[in-house]
């Protein structure tokens, strides 16, 4: 990018850790990314003069003029140290705060509610609003309660489906990406029978060729390496367990055509991976990046992809038994799971406090920590943001390729 990145967060559920885990780290996010807030000014009043907070905040005039079409109160946010030398800024935002009527007098910190609920998803409509018109380059959503979103009147299963229903996206897919495993959920939140019940050769050649071709925007890695998982035990050895491997060994064949070269009157193209590594420019912090030996989610290309055809390699189905080790050492950049378990028990296990949630398919970058609201940790100060902080820099390092991604012109109002 040639400027700054701008982050844009929604706060999540008011009376839940999101409050607690934005203080905590907007120290740290400061220094790569200027960062918008979108969140009910209540979650943070619940949490004056609680026992154990790590820094101080205060309120002071906004810093910036709020993005035009908004019609709630903006403010500016300032976090503050403590020690050896209290009152230094440490980090400020501009927050903008949809629902203004809903106060301290509204919320119980530690308890989803009609109101935390109605704040919650107002926050998210305009964060996301911001996100699509283009007014930020990236979206974080901290966690939200779908119980106190029902409470609220909002008949929404989740972030996604809402972000999907609100940008018009025709297709997305929850992916989750880490230091050492980075997976895509072809079923989300179904029972495993309907799972085996309605698996389709053709539903999950177009997880397969979605998946790809999203990960290759956003990482500008044109030959992709994809592993499917299989769905019975030692892949059905040969019918011995099943027969659905059949159906998906259709779609792996599908997959593959999708991306087929075919000869054209100036031969056919070839794909090769672009040798640049991501960079911000010099006035610029880049955010932190994973450890010696992890190889994360690699940004190849910050501008256009290059002009050559992508040739993604698809394997499977493999046995899930062993896929995920083999993945977690590199082999494969990919892993299509088939269900919501077959992927997440993996990474939780191997990944609980680094996994980030990307959505694949809406017009803007989208992620968020792989946790709750923890309500019984609220106001406690002991949630650990380092899932946040993730989530924060994996928004930034995928700013750059944003421009792959359209952004309509779409109003706040």
């Amino acid at each position: 990018m040639s400027r700054r990145p701008h982050i844009v967060i929604s706060l999540g559920d008011p009376c839940g850790i999101g409050p607690e885990l934005l203080l905590a780290g907007l120290s740290s996010i400061r220094p790569w990314t200027d960062v918008t807030v979108v969140g009910c000014k209540g979650g943070v009043d619940l949490l004056l003069d609680r026992p154990g907070a790590p820094v101080a905040w205060r309120w002071v005039e906004p810093p910036i003029q709020p993005p035009g079409g908004f019609s709630g109160k903006a403010y500016g946010l300032q976090v503050l140290s403590l020690g050896e030398t209290p009152g230094q800024i440490l980090g400020e935002a501009l927050w903008l705060d949809p629902t203004p009527e809903i106060g301290t007098a509204d919320l119980t910190l530690g308890e989803g509610s009609a109101a935390s609920g109605q704040a919650t998803v107002e926050a998210i409509r305009v964060a996301a609003l911001m996100a699509l018109s283009g007014a930020a380059d990236a979206l974080v959503t901290l966690p939200m309660a779908k119980s106190a979103a029902h409470l609220a009147g909002y008949d929404i299963p989740g972030h996604t489906e809402y972000l999907q229903d609100l940008s018009g996206a025709p297709i997305t897919r929850m992916a989750f990406v880490s230091p050492r495993l980075n997976v895509v959920l072809h079923t989300v939140h179904q029972s495993l029978r309907s799972v085996v019940e309605t698996i389709d050769a053709d539903e999950v050649a177009e997880t397969l060729v979605f998946s790809a071709d999203q990960f290759i925007r956003l990482t500008g890695k044109l030959d992709l390496r994809v592993a499917l998982c299989a769905l019975n035990p030692h892949a059905g050895e040969q019918g011995a367990f099943g027969g659905e491997e059949v159906l998906l060994e259709e779609a792996i064949v599908q997959a593959e055509a999708a991306f087929m070269d075919f000869p054209t009157a100036k031969g056919p193209a070839s794909a090769s991976v672009s040798p640049f590594r991501l960079t911000l420019p010099p006035s610029e912090v880049a955010p932190p990046q994973h450890s010696a030996g992890q190889r994360g989610l690699e940004v190849l290309a910050t501008g256009d992809l290059p002009d050559t055809r992508p040739a993604p390699r698809f394997f499977g189905p493999l046995p899930s038994d062993s896929l995920f080790g083999r993945a977690s050492r590199g082999e494969f950049d990919l892993v299509v799971a088939l269900y919501h378990d077959q992927g997440l028990i993996p990474v939780k296990v191997l990944e609980p406090a680094r996994a980030v949630n990307l959505t694949l398919g809406l017009p803007f970058i989208r992620t968020s920590p792989d946790h709750g609201t923890a309500f019984d940790k609220a106001g406690k100060w002991i949630a650990d943001a380092q899932n946040f902080l993730e989530a924060a820099a994996l928004a930034v390092r995928l700013s750059g390729r944003a421009g792959q991604l359209a952004h309509p012109n779409v109003p706040l109002a």
